[in-house]
């Protein structure tokens, strides 16, 4: 690669670059960030991206233990990657830790398998599907709304409070069941997560790493939820079998019970992939939904004018009345609001691919089994492609639609449609429509610390989860009064 011109970090015997990484994010996060730098989080999430593409360049190479990776964050050669016309960059889903959290299913297989998987999805997420999801959404942000009327006068950790909605949310719409019912399930997943992120950069030695105290964990967590989701579809199956029930419903959880139960061999799932979309669905659309409504709640506490126009448009729309999906998606103001927060604040910032046969991209012919790691953060703070305020939280840029916003560049937001794209729009929505009927909120806060756990796995690398806003206090005064950050007692003796 040095002949074609492709630099990057010296070579470490086993270690590769990962302790290297690892070092950088360790001091990246263990510093506070100010709010008045908190849109530009490349050099915090990513510090090692940052300060290598400053000094090799925009592609550049690297090592995670003997496996060499091209990091690339060049639009051009991020375009022929997405467009994989030739179907030559192939999901990296054989690493142990994506296995752990997806296992073998449509977030990191390929072929006929993907295609059997992905129209079963289709057909869950099919526009009149998402209508009649919409009540249950509702209920899910009344119950929230209702049980913050307890906190009055008190601190709420919304990031919290959104991750028990979203939960709510998706168990109900996906699997007929609650949040306490699929508490166990999702407490599982987030301690799963949290071993895999940590054991991200740790370079494991054969057979040794086999008896750490992380992997005998892991592998006990990744048996309980299996066996806890095969409970749930039993159940599910014992109904329609007694006859209890007509068919195995509407929802993701029966979609997926008929196809394992089709007579079409070619048709048919087995439990196993039944057992890993389950797993998937509850892991990738919490935290990716969550992620979204906790940073676009942050910005709107922040930039008080545009949540004074987002209430204004949810108030015009829907008056006291319920929001509708209809409704929802013509709420312009609301979603470039949502669309401007994801710009800033991605739930994905990077993904992984690898070539199995030596391939040309752009200029470069890479070798075999050559890693590739899409990093598409930078290009969401490319001046060239947004402008000189890409730093600035300015919903307007995306007035005229995706395309305009991005210099004709829609490839700088990112590539196919992931499945649960339109629930997750949907989420966003009713809990944005819920969240600004309320009176506008005052707001002063100082600093911010985030906190990242970065998982590559396959299209989910997953950023900026377990926020911590270091200063940044929520005060609920009343149900209606929507969400109101406040100072603390540091920061009002400062300001005095």
């Amino acid at each position: 690669m040095a002949s074609q011109g492709i630099r990057g970090p010296s070579y470490r015997f086993v270690l590769g670059n990962a302790k290297e990484i690892h070092n950088m994010l360790k001091e990246a996060m263990s510093k506070p960030m100010s709010l008045s730098d908190a849109h530009n989080i490349f050099h915090k999430v990513q510090p090692n991206q940052e300060y290598w593409a400053n000094m090799y360049g925009k592609n550049y190479l690297q090592w995670l233990g003997t496996q060499p990776q091209l990091v690339i964050t060049e639009l051009e050669l991020i375009k022929e990657v997405l467009n994989n016309k030739n179907r030559v960059y192939l999901k990296s889903g054989a690493q142990r830790f994506v296995k752990q959290l997806f296992g073998d299913g449509l977030v990191v297989t390929e072929g006929e398998k993907w295609d059997k998987l992905r129209k079963l999805a289709n057909h869950f997420f099919h526009a009149e599907n998402l209508k009649s999801m919409v009540p249950a959404m509702i209920s899910s942000v009344e119950m929230m709304l209702e049980r913050w009327k307890n906190y009055e006068g008190k601190e709420i950790e919304v990031f919290e409070e959104f991750r028990v909605l979203t939960s709510d949310v998706i168990s109900k719409t996906a699997f007929g069941s609650s949040y306490l019912e699929g508490k166990k399930i999702f407490d599982m997943l987030r301690r799963l997560t949290f071993i895999v992120t940590m054991s991200f950069f740790k370079i494991k030695l054969p057979i040794i790493s086999k008896f750490t105290k992380d992997e005998i964990e892991s592998d006990m967590l990744e048996r309980e939820i299996s066996n806890s989701i095969m409970v749930m579809a039993k159940k599910r199956e014992d109904k329609v079998m007694s006859g209890e029930e007509g068919n195995y419903g509407r929802d993701l959880l029966g979609g997926l019970m008929k196809a394992h139960h089709d007579a079409d061999r070619k048709k048919q799932i087995s439990m196993g992939d039944l057992i890993t979309e389950v797993r998937s669905f509850y892991f990738a659309g919490q935290e990716t939904t969550n992620s979204l409504l906790a940073w676009t709640v942050l910005l709107l506490a922040i930039h008080t004018d545009w949540q004074e126009e987002a209430r204004k448009e949810a108030v015009n729309s829907f008056g006291e009345h319920n929001p509708t999906s209809d409704g929802i998606s013509r709420l312009k103001v609301i979603s470039q609001i949502i669309n401007e927060s994801t710009r800033l604040y991605p739930p994905v910032v990077a993904f992984s691919r690898h070539v199995e046969e030596e391939v040309r991209l752009g200029n470069l012919n890479l070798p075999a089994k050559m890693g590739l790691i899409i990093s598409n953060l930078p290009l969401h703070l490319d001046p060239q492609i947004w402008g000189e305020d890409v730093l600035e939280f300015k919903p307007e840029r995306f007035s005229e639609g995706v395309v305009k916003a991005t210099n004709n560049n829609p490839a700088a937001v990112g590539g196919e449609r992931p499945v649960g794209g339109k629930i997750c729009a949907v989420s966003a929505g009713v809990g944005g429509d819920s969240l600004c009927s309320g009176s506008p909120p005052t707001t002063l806060c100082e600093e911010l610390e985030f906190r990242q756990l970065c998982v590559h796995s396959g299209d989910f690398a997953t950023a900026t989860r377990d926020l911590h806003w270091q200063q940044l206090e929520i005060d609920m005064v009343g149900v209606c009064d929507g969400v109101r950050p406040t100072l603390t007692e540091r920061d009002r003796e400062g300001e005095r």
